[in-house]
């Protein structure tokens, strides 16, 4: 251990010692930026650092396993990224689908997807369907592995389920615009029974959503890190469970 990794571990539990877990978020979404970037910086392969990052994962899962998270959403891949030339977006899902069976094997956390499946090669949406089910009991943080996720679509599929549903129950279009609110259309989100995130988490610098959980973050705490995401260290975590518990949220009040 070098010193400068001695002084951030001291600092990392100075920083832990005096968060007040009463102010842990319960529901972190995770924006995981930079991989390439990080990779380009360490004069290493794209592929290199999608792995890199696909193994940042479990560490910060410990993290908030520690800190009374209970539901961690990641945004592992989008809508737009699927446009990727083929030669970029084979390996990556490789390494996603790498990422999956590990979170499953593991044995703590549940694994829930969100996202399109029918978007996905079947080889992906057969390890996503076996992580979620082999996961169903397991008593630990609820993952969301957002994989094929686009904020809009997720609103277009959820509206479209619930078109679908009134449908099938013969309600008409003007009885549905009469009764239709915004409870209706969360119930058929990828996240329909969870909490809506407190704090979202975006590395490497960019400070936008992108798209990510439009719908839900509608009253979330963002936190922009500069770091990229594979070189994201605990005490980068702790920083921003400290900013967020140190804002006084009043929901438009």
């Amino acid at each position: 251990m070098n010193l400068r990794d001695l002084v951030y571990g001291l600092y990392a539990r100075r920083v832990e010692g005096r968060l007040d877990h009463a102010q842990v978020p319960k529901h972190i979404g995770v924006i995981l930026d930079g991989n390439r970037r990080w990779a380009k910086a360490s004069g290493g392969t794209p592929e290199q650092g999608h792995k890199a990052g696909a193994d940042k994962i479990q560490e910060l899962l410990g993290w908030c396993a520690e800190t009374d998270v209970e539901v961690v959403t990641l945004w592992m891949l989008s809508t737009d990224n699927l446009n990727r030339p083929e030669e970029q977006l084979v390996p990556l899902l490789a390494i996603i689908e790498d990422a999956v069976r590990a979170l499953a094997a593991d044995g703590r956390w549940r694994v829930h997807h969100v996202g399109t499946l029918d978007l996905l090669p079947a080889r992906t949406q057969s390890v996503l369907k076996e992580a979620e089910q082999a996961t169903l009991d397991n008593t630990g943080i609820l993952v969301n592995v957002a994989v094929g996720y686009g904020g809009r679509q997720e609103i277009a599929d959820a509206v479209r389920s619930l078109l679908l549903e009134h449908a099938e129950r013969g309600t008409s279009f003007e009885e549905l615009a009469e009764t239709i609110d915004v409870e209706h259309i969360s119930e058929h989100l990828y996240t329909r029974g969870q909490p809506d995130p407190d704090l979202v988490i975006r590395t490497s610098g960019e400070q936008r959503l992108s798209g990510f959980m439009l719908w839900q973050s509608a009253h979330s705490e963002y936190y922009f890190c500069e770091v990229h995401w594979p070189a994201f260290r605990k005490v980068d975590f702790l920083r921003a469970l400290r900013d967020y518990a140190a804002r006084h949220r009043r929901f438009g009040s």
